[in-house]
C-alpha cells in the first residue's frame, strides 16, 4: 500500500513538474515555431484519415443499433439526439483520445526513444539546449491544438454518419432526423465533449515523458526496449483516456437533460 501511494504521489508530482516546465519554456527564448506547426502537422494531419474512419463507422453502427432497439418502444424518430448526445459527449473525445493518441504517443516515443538510444539528448543537454522546450513543449502545445480539431472532426462526421445509414437503412427522411436532433442537442453538449479533449491531449503528452522517465533509468537503451515502451505506451494512453472518461463524465453527470 506504501508502495502504491509512493508511485501515485510521485506520478502527480511528475504532472506537476512538468506543467511548471513547460509554462517556464514558453516564456523563455527561443520561439520555437516551426516545430510546433511541424507537430501540428505530424500529429493531425497524418491522423485524420484514422479519426475519420472510425468516427463514421461508429456513429453509423450505433445509429443503425439504436434504431433496432428503440423501435421496439416506438421511439425510432429519437435516434438522432440519442446518437448525437453519444458522440458529441463521449464517443468522439474518447476515441479520438484513443485512436490518435495511441499511433501519436507511440509514434513520439519511437522518435524519442531512438535519440536518446543514439545520445543525442545528452547532445543537447552539453550544448545547454533546454531539451525539454526544444522537444517536449512544441508536442505538448501540438495536442492541444490537434486534439479539440480532430474531435470536432469525428463529432461531425459521426453525426453525419448517422443519419446517411438511417436514410439509406431504414428510410428516415434527413430533414426530420435533423430537425429532432438540433432540438434536443444542445452546445453545450457539444462544448463538453471539446473541452475533454483538451485533457486527453495533455494526457498523451504525460504519458509519453512518463515512458521516457523510465528509459532513463535503463542506462544504455536498445532498440527492443524503445519497442517495449513503444508497446506499453499505447496501453497506458488507453488507461488515462478511460480514467479521465470517468473522472470528467462524473462532473458532468448533474448537468444531464431531463427529456
Amino acid at each position: 500500500m506504501d508502495a502504491y501511494l509512493r508511485r501515485t504521489a510521485m506520478w502527480y508530482g511528475g504532472v506537476g513538474l512538468l506543467i511548471g516546465h513547460g509554462f517556464r519554456s514558453l516564456v523563455l527564448p527561443p520561439k520555437y515555431v516551426s516545430l510546433v506547426v511541424r507537430e501540428i502537422e505530424t500529429m493531425g494531419v497524418r491522423s485524420l484519415g484514422v479519426a475519420a474512419t472510425a468516427a463514421i463507422f461508429t456513429g453509423m453502427v450505433f445509429a443503425l443499433q439504436s434504431a433496432v432497439n428503440l423501435a421496439r418502444f416506438g421511439a425510432e424518430n429519437y435516434v438522432g439526439p440519442v446518437t448525437a448526445l453519444a458522440i458529441l459527449r463521449e464517443l468522439g473525445p474518447v476515441l479520438t483520445a484513443i485512436l490518435v493518441g495511441g499511433k501519436v504517443a507511440s509514434g513520439i516515443t519511437a522518435e524519442l526513444g531512438s535519440m536518446k538510444v543514439t545520445e543525442q539528448i545528452d547532445a543537447l543537454r552539453t550544448l545547454g539546449v533546454n531539451y525539454v522546450k526544444r522537444l517536449i513543449v512544441p508536442r505538448v502545445l501540438a495536442a492541444l491544438v490537434v486534439f479539440p480539431l480532430l474531435t470536432v472532426l469525428a463529432d461531425v462526421i459521426g453525426v453525419l454518419g448517422g443519419m446517411v445509414i438511417m436514410f439509406f437503412e431504414r428510410g428516415a427522411d434527413m430533414y426530420a432526423y435533423w430537425n429532432v436532433t438540433t432540438y434536443w442537442v444542445v452546445p453545450r453538449d457539444f462544448l463538453t465533449g471539446v473541452g475533454k479533449s483538451f485533457f486527453f491531449g495533455a494526457m498523451s503528452q504525460r504519458a509519453v515523458k512518463n515512458m521516457q522517465d523510465d528509459m532513463q533509468g535503463l542506462g544504455p537503451l536498445r532498440l527492443k526496449e524503445v519497442d517495449e515502451a513503444q508497446t506499453k505506451l499505447v496501453t497506458l494512453t488507453k488507461d488515462l483516456a478511460d480514467k479521465g472518461e470517468i473522472i470528467l463524465s462524473k462532473g458532468n453527470s448533474e448537468d444531464e437533460l431531463v427529456y
